[in-house]
């Protein structure tokens, strides 16, 4: 008697261990003796004792790094890159089936498309067309993981490290290239002011009293200082009495 409730204890110790709860963001791939049967999930759900097998698999979106590894750009300069890369399963039961381990094996194509695809650039064009090589490196990864039911979101390039002496070089370009920017600045401001000063010299030449107006502004500004001893010469202020008296025909005729 003892022997048959022993039995039929443990016959309800496997039966219950049968019984499995399967979260919202996972499906459970169900094996009936090595023969794939199908999905469930997610909730309560029961899988037989001895004749199947489950495997959980993850739908969230996983962030993956890409190790840093040395790159030879097309241009033979030799660069240090580590990347991030998105995915997240979208057949559970291809990334069963389909490959061993999918998450190495997303990981091994990364790292071999990152390699790939940036040795295709010269270093200017890299560092100028991040986003553009981004894109094109998550492109290239999602046509090898489609067949194992995975989904490639992104690939973002989180770090560059150049060689020192490429970075000296870089820095010395910069800084000859804000110089010429400054001397393009000054010389549009110096072309400016000359098409500014023959315009003004076309308009005090149309009209003489202009020039000697002028000339009373700059003593008045040159008096303000109240440190400068000004000596007029006759016929300066005959050229004032004929400049007031302009101004006044021009009142009288406005």
């Amino acid at each position: 008697m003892e022997i048959i409730i022993f039995i039929g204890v443990i016959v309800v110790v496997i039966l219950l261990s049968g019984i499995k709860v399967i979260n919202e963001y996972q499906r459970a791939v169900i094996f009936m003796l090595g023969r794939l049967t199908g999905i469930r999930g997610p909730g309560l759900i029961y899988v037989v004792p001895v004749f199947e097998r489950m495997v959980r698999v993850e739908l969230r979106t996983i962030t993956m790094n890409i190790p840093s590894q040395k790159i030879i750009t097309k241009d033979n300069v030799s660069i240090d890159i580590s990347a991030v890369a998105y995915y997240h399963v979208v057949d559970a039961q291809k990334s069963v089936v389909a490959i061993e381990n999918v998450h190495d094996a997303v990981n091994q194509i990364s790292q071999t498309t990152v390699r790939n695809v940036v040795g295709q650039f010269m270093l200017d064009q890299f560092l100028s067309s991040t986003a553009d090589i981004n894109d094109q490196i998550k492109n290239v990864i999602d046509v090898h993981t489609e067949p194992w039911g995975v989904q490639v979101t992104a690939v973002e390039i989180k770090d560059v490290v150049l060689p020192d002496n490429m970075q000296r070089a870089m820095a010395k370009e910069a800084e000859a290239e804000r110089e010429r920017r400054a001397k393009i600045v000054a010389a549009e401001g110096e072309f400016q002011a000359s098409q500014k000063l023959g315009e003004a010299a076309d308009i005090i030449a149309s009209h003489p009293v202009a020039l000697q107006l002028r000339t009373l502004q700059t003593m008045a500004e040159i008096a303000t200082e109240k440190n400068s001893t000004i000596i007029f010469p006759a016929q300066f202020m005959t050229t004032v009495k004929e400049a007031m008296e302009t101004l006044r025909g021009d009142e009288q005729k406005g």
